[in-house]
């Protein structure tokens, strides 16, 4: 009688590798109630797939891997905080917590009411294809400036303290238009209108040298009751018939040209019916000759008078 061997088919061997401990961990308070955070990157033998914040041994944060900083809201004033930092990895490995950093938050000042002013003549270049720096000059305050927050769009993405003028940001994506704004806030949550905004672009990545498809020279200026945008179509080839119109990060309208589309300088406008003091931010990105949407363009901002 023969006898039949069988063989287990065995699957992927599971990962079990932890990543590395994040480092450089810092911690800044950035008012009364709130905490802002940073570390350096962690690696992992796969890939790190994001990381953990803990306060006291209990998650508060759970972030990407492309995000290395974060603020914490809504902690007490005058109290000491303790944070450590764990990565992740896909398979579910946490790294060892990283070394705790202390931070105390000051106290409150409810009795000011009044904000900081604008901080002015924002300038930035782009570091490679993941990081930018930025530079400002101060902003002034009744009492005092606590912080600068730096906005990519219309989300704070970075703090650094009232004393700094200057902020690197890294985990950007080549290839990539960023706009960034800056708002001066002091230790009573009260921030400033925007600085003026700065668009950066990151260097592609290795390989990937592919002009932008991006309208650019975006300008919105509102006017009464309607907002009036002017822009520079992509360069394609062919002509550019159709622009999608973004507010407020959604898809407003289609700007369509029946007939040949406008030489060099676009224009469209587009009425609005809510409130004044009412803000918008736009951007735009155009249909290409071959069907697909291009990129988008540098976001901006504007308010209804």
């Amino acid at each position: 009688m023969a006898a039949l061997l069988l063989t287990a088919c065995g699957g992927e061997e599971k990962d079990t590798t932890s990543p590395s401990t994040p480092s450089g961990v810092t911690a800044q308070a950035g008012s009364a109630t709130s905490v802002h955070l940073m570390w350096e990157h962690a690696i992992d033998d796969k890939a790190v797939a994001g990381y953990e914040v803990f306060q006291k041994g209990a998650r508060v944060k759970r972030l990407p891997a492309t995000q290395q900083m974060v603020d914490i809201d809504r902690l007490s004033p005058k109290t000491v905080y303790s944070f450590t930092v764990r990565a992740r990895d896909a398979a579910g490995n946490l790294s060892k917590p990283s070394a705790a950093i202390a931070v105390t938050t000051p106290a409150p000042t409810p009795q000011d009411k009044k904000a900081p002013t604008r901080p002015a003549k924002l300038r930035g270049k782009a570091d490679g294809g993941r990081a930018a720096t930025l530079t400002w000059e101060k902003a002034a305050d009744n009492i005092r400036v606590s912080s600068y927050d730096i906005y990519q769009e219309d989300s704070r993405i970075h703090s650094v303290l009232g004393a700094e003028t200057t902020a690197r940001l890294t985990g950007l994506r080549p290839g990539t238009i960023y706009t960034f704004t800056v708002r001066a806030r002091d230790a009573a949550e009260n921030s400033s209108p925007d600085s003026n905004a700065v668009d950066l672009t990151t260097a592609p990545a290795p390989g990937d040298e592919v002009p932008s498809t991006a309208p650019t020279d975006l300008k919105a200026i509102a006017r009464n009751r309607n907002v009036d945008l002017t822009w520079t179509p992509p360069g394609t080839g062919g002509p550019v018939k159709e622009h999608q119109l973004f507010l407020n990060g959604k898809l407003a309208t289609t700007i369509v040209w029946g007939a040949a589309p406008p030489a060099g300088t676009a224009t469209y406008t587009f009425a609005v019916t809510d409130k004044p003091g009412t803000r918008y931010s736009v951007k735009l990105r155009a249909r290409l000759p071959d069907g697909k949407w291009g990129d988008f363009s540098a976001q901006r901002t504007v308010v209804i008078g």
